[in-house]
């Protein structure tokens, strides 16, 4: 097993990661919205980047589960079930989770533009989360009087 404050260091650079690529998301769907990009062009960029996203979450929620942290599996459950719906619930002919066909019918564009800010304020919440758990996992014990048998192993 990796150290604790291991594994919140993979859990900060993995959310980091999944942060930038949600920034991603949003400066695209609003180049499809001002019509700087075509919408084959926007939903091929988009579905390239709905895969790693799941795998990202879940690589997450499995770490926090081997390592015994069951609140926060606990509280990334919802957001890794909502993830494989979206991903596993793409109708058949569909280009995959953003289809240029039908993104701009219905409002589309506006229900993906809402749904990536959802998940840029979950995961920016969660960052903080791991970078409190990372700080407390490096200070466990008293920092200054430490013994042999406090020390934090990388």
């Amino acid at each position: 097993m990796i150290s604790e404050p291991l594994l919140f260091a993979f859990a900060l650079v993995d959310t980091g990661a999944v942060l930038f690529l949600l920034v991603y998301f949003v400066i695209t769907l609003s180049d499809l919205e001002c019509d700087y990009l075509n919408a084959p062009q926007c939903c091929s960029k988009l579905n390239r980047w709905v895969m790693p996203k799941l795998i990202a979450h879940v690589f997450i929620v499995l770490l926090m589960l081997l390592h015994g942290h069951w609140i926060l599996t606990l509280v990334n459950l919802p957001m890794t079930f909502w993830l494989a719906y979206e991903f596993l619930t793409v109708p058949m002919g569909n280009m995959g989770v953003y289809d240029p066909t039908e993104i701009h019918n219905h409002g589309q564009l506006k229900v993906h533009f809402r749904d990536c800010m959802i998940y840029l304020g979950y995961y920016l919440i969660f960052f903080f989360i791991y970078l409190y758990c990372i700080i407390i996992a490096l200070l466990k014990g008293d920092p200054i009087n430490r013994s042999d048998d406090d020390v934090v192993v990388f």
